[in-house]
């Protein structure tokens, strides 16, 4: 009989093939796979966000800034002693702690001379170790220069000046390239510049021309050589000076002649009718007329003869007076009475000079329109300026003149004597013209230039070089060098200051008033000083009046 068999028994008694487990069917094989592959890879993404949360709440809990050495070792921190704003220690920084260099008591602005904080009339804001003494003069000197023409403007309401530039140290300054400079006392020139064109004095040219047609007798000058007045140029052979004073001598005796008849008439006591004597008497003024004549055509000629001399003189003489008239012993004593025509017309210098220009050689027949000599005084010169439009205003007549040649050379210096009323249709510049004296002749007419009108000079005004004045937007500043700031353990500071400015040439500019003669302003790298100070207010407008 078949007994009953128990689970473990069966379990026992079946073969090993049934005892093993079911491998899994190839379906469940590839979802166990993928199952796993997922938990694989997402456990290392959920490891990075947790790393970045943390990064992102550690960084916004501490400004992003990563701990220092110390913070890690256990160090306790200590405070960052810099001034972003100032670029200096904050400990050391004159501006965020005012009791470090403390600010003088505020003047304000002064409606004299157009500067906050003058020093012309508050002289102890200098930075001098001295209080320096203000006189009236300087006062004087600075109401000229205003009054004399507007001048640039600060603004009334801005505040650089306020502002003071600090250096961590003197190094750090000198490798900056700041150098400085002390305020000083100069000449001062303003004028009104144009160009010019140096020529001869025009009444002061002559050109020579024979009077009468004829041909060159003898020419005695050349070209360049210098003359004095009623020096004989050249002799002109003219027939028509031979004929005139044969007329004048033929006049003369005909006047003798008649002159005796009337006498001869008068002295006849009444033997002879009125209307002769009254005949006779129009016959002799008729002859003195011709007399006169003659003496004037002579004159015309260039041989001057006076009517009251002719007439002195016995016929003999004055036919030898004639022959030569006009021409000076000098010359008459190269040639040979005897042999020479009386036609001989002398061309005479009229002035002391110097020939340009000669036109002429002996035997050359010539006429009376033709320009034999140029003649010219060297020492005196005119100059000629084109001034602008908008400069013509300044100019008037007595003016003085400073003329300096392309060319080179010294200064010809004269006075305004000429002023257009009208200006020129091309160019629509100004003429005006100067008297320019030049006694050594050492200047060439003809030469271009530059000229300059004098408007003001002052031979002492407050002067610093022009590479020291800024323009920081609405005001002209300098920078100016603490009094102490050579002193061991004083800031270094420069502090802003505004100026007034008046005349400016090629290296100064002349201070009004914002600076005292003595003060030390920073020249070399100014710019910087500028820059420093705009720095701070970039992008809010004018920085100067919006201070921190």
């Amino acid at each position: 009989m078949n007994e009953p068999v128990n689970g473990t028994a069966a379990l026992l008694e079946r073969p090993a093939a049934e005892t093993r487990p079911k491998a899994p069917s190839p379906r469940r094989r590839g979802v166990l796979r993928t199952a796993g592959s997922f938990i694989a890879g997402a456990v290392p993404t959920t490891l990075v966000l947790a790393l970045v949360g943390a990064v992102g709440w550690y960084g916004h809990h501490s400004g992003w800034t990563l701990p220092k050495f110390s913070e890690l070792t256990g160090h306790v921190p200590q405070k960052d002693d810099w001034c972003g704003e100032h670029s200096v220690p904050e400990s050391a920084c004159v501006e965020c702690n005012p009791d470090l260099m403390p600010r003088a008591k505020e003047r304000g602005w002064c409606k004299l001379h157009g500067v906050p904080e003058c020093t012309l009339c508050n002289p102890e804001l200098a930075q001098l170790p001295e209080t320096p003494l203000v006189m009236p003069a300087d006062l004087d000197r600075a109401k000229r220069s205003l009054d004399f023409a507007p001048r640039p403007a600060n603004n009334k309401v801005c505040r650089s000046h306020h502002r003071r530039l600090q250096f961590t140290d003197a190094a750090a300054a000198d490798k900056a390239g700041v150098v400085v400079e002390p305020v000083w006392t100069a000449p001062a020139l303003e004028y009104v510049a144009a160009p010019g064109e140096v020529g001869y004095d025009q009444t002061r040219v002559a050109h020579l021309s024979s009077r009468a047609p004829g041909s060159v007798w003898r020419v005695f000058k050349h070209l360049g050589d210098p003359v004095k007045a009623g020096d004989v140029l050249a002799l002109v052979d003219a027939a028509e000076v031979g004929k005139a004073k044969a007329e004048l001598l033929q006049a003369l005796a005909l006047l003798q002649l008649r002159a005796q008849s009337l006498a001869s008439i008068r002295s006849s006591s009444g033997a002879v009718p009125e209307v002769r004597v009254r005949e006779a008497e129009a016959a002799v003024r008729e002859v003195e007329i011709r007399v006169g004549a003659g003496c004037q055509s002579l004159t015309n000629l260039g041989l001057p003869l006076e009517e009251a001399e002719v007439r002195s003189l016995p016929p003999e003489q004055l036919k030898a007076k004639l022959h030569l008239l006009g021409i000076p012993a000098p010359v008459t004593g190269l040639l040979d009475a005897k042999r020479v025509t009386s036609n001989l017309l002398p061309l005479v210098a009229p002035m002391d000079g110097v020939i340009t220009s000669r036109e002429v050689v002996a035997g050359e027949v010539v006429d009376n329109g033709r320009i034999l000599f140029e003649l010219v005084d060297p020492t005196r010169l005119w100059l000629t300026l084109d001034a602008k439009g908008e400069d013509a205003r300044k100019l008037r007549v007595g003016l003085p003149v400073r003329f300096s040649p392309d060319a080179g050379g010294e200064e010809l210096t004269g006075k305004l004597a000429w002023v257009s009323t009208q200006a020129d249709p091309r160019t629509r510049t100004v003429k005006a013209r100067a008297d320019l004296p030049d006694p050594e002749g050492k200047h060439r007419a003809n030469t271009f230039g530059s000229g300059k009108v004098v408007l003001r000079e002052d031979a002492n005004v407050v002067s610093v070089p022009n590479e020291a004045v800024q323009w920081e937007g609405c005001c002209h500043v300098v920078f100016v060098r603490d009094k102490d700031y050579l002193k061991v353990g004083s800031p270094k500071v420069f502090h802003v200051r505004k100026v007034r400015l008046g005349a400016r040439d090629e290296k100064n500019t002349e201070v009004i008033a914002g600076v005292l003669p003595g003060e030390l302003v920073v020249t070399k790298a100014s710019g910087l000083l500028l820059t420093e100070l705009q720095r701070a207010d970039l992008g809010e407008g004018c920085a100067c009046c919006h201070p921190k």
